[in-house]
């Protein structure tokens, strides 16, 4: 009787294949947006040890938690550009999954060989139980069995080696670790092919991740915002490191969406723009903890005493994030369908930020920052500036 009661007032629904709905354009939801904001209070929480162990050793600990933060994410938001159904069961699905996320980040302040770490690996797993089971579930679609049960299939199999990594002692656990996020990274590589028949959604999906790095932006905002709060001897010198660093969050910003055109349309409708699609999804990840590990480091830059230089490392942590969400903006671009983007030119400043990050330790923090700020913004006008002629058109159907 309840169930009846359900399906008759469409509160549960059998998932439904957006790329066969003709003329149905697919638009972020409100419930979408509150998945996106809880999983990026996840990785301000993860942020939080790094802010105080800005070092090789914190940043080892940020970057596998943010690791299986956006994988998380992205895996998702993946199945529900092409499945999504808003209905009870799903709704419930997503309110699971945040909380699973609160889980995750409560557990990743503690040393990577830590009982917390543990959890967090568990937490992870349970995630990954979720989301095979919502594939499991999209089999009932017919033409998509091949596709969801690749998915299903792969995220199962690394589902145990986390649950096990969980129960292992170090260093079996990490030997776990690897074999799981190795399975997750290839699993959506094996699907590939079904990808070509059953695409994600060109316009809703790319939409989701410009979305993600405005929030994420907004993280770094407020790390700059920190910064400044904490600074207690106001010059000229603190006042311009405190405006670069905010530049550069604008600027990043500015490249994302008019230079590499990261959240335009990408459209999957031959071997070569699947594996480009692939490229574009991935190169986020560099550029989400860029990002990321960027915010903190300036607000480290704004904190010094003015004239002074980031201390133990700090500097050089701070120009490989820069350079790394750079890189990865240029392969965001080079996945343009609009021509081939200006590469060679675009890398040259990466290579300035590299040789700052080799005197980082010996340049006050307000001459880094701007050095920071003026290679970003090079490479950004370079971005934005006409790319190459179309000889090599993504939306040409060659294979």
């Amino acid at each position: 009787m309840t169930n009846r009661f359900l399906k008759n007032t469409n509160m549960i629904r059998l998932p439904q294949l957006w790329s066969a709905q003709s003329g149905h354009s697919r638009r972020v939801t409100g419930i979408e947006l509150f998945f996106d904001l809880i999983f990026v209070a996840a990785v301000a929480q993860v942020g939080e040890p790094l802010s105080r162990d800005y070092s090789a050793a914190g940043l080892l600990r940020y970057v596998f938690f943010f690791v299986l933060i956006w994988l998380a994410w992205s895996g998702h938001t993946l199945y529900c550009t092409r499945f999504d159904t808003d209905d009870l069961v799903q709704r419930m699905s997503v309110l699971t999954q945040t909380f699973i996320a609160a889980v995750m980040a409560a557990n990743a302040k503690e040393p990577l060989d830590s009982d917390a770490s543990a959890g967090f690996g568990a937490a992870y797993a349970a995630m990954r139980v979720l989301l095979a089971l919502q594939y499991l579930r999209a089999r009932k679609i017919p033409e998509t069995k091949a596709l969801t049960t690749r998915f299903a299939a792969g995220y199962a199999i690394a589902a145990a080696f986390w649950i096990a990594s969980a129960l292992s002692p170090i260093p079996v656990r990490y030997w776990l670790w690897a074999i799981g996020l190795i399975i997750d990274l290839a699993t959506p590589w094996f699907a590939r092919k079904h990808s070509l028949r059953h695409p994600p959604d060109a316009a809703h999906f790319p939409e989701r991740y410009g979305l993600f790095t405005i929030i994420l932006l907004g993280e770094f905002v407020a790390a700059v915002m920190r910064g400044i709060e904490s600074q207690e001897y106001w010059s000229v010198a603190a006042a311009s490191t405190a405006f670069t660093s905010m530049a550069c969050g604008f600027i990043v910003w500015w490249g994302y969406f008019d230079g590499a055109k990261g959240s335009g349309e990408r459209h999957v409708r031959t071997k070569r723009q699947a594996i480009l699609f692939h490229v574009w999804n991935y190169a986020h990840l560099p550029l989400f903890l860029g990002i990321g590990v960027a915010g903190v480091g300036f607000h480290h830059a704004i904190s010094v005493t003015p004239g002074a230089a980031l201390e133990h490392g700090e500097g050089s942590v701070l120009c490989a994030a820069v350079a790394l969400l750079m890189i990865a903006l240029i392969a965001i671009g080079a996945t343009r369908d609009d021509g081939r983007p200006r590469i060679v030119l675009q890398t040259m400043p990466v290579l300035a930020v590299a040789g700052l990050g080799l005197i980082a330790s010996q340049t006050p923090a307000v001459l880094l920052v701007i050095g920071l700020g003026l290679c970003t913004l090079t490479q950004t006008v370079l971005s934005v500036g006409r790319p190459d002629a179309k000889s090599d058109e993504i939306t040409s159907g060659e294979c």
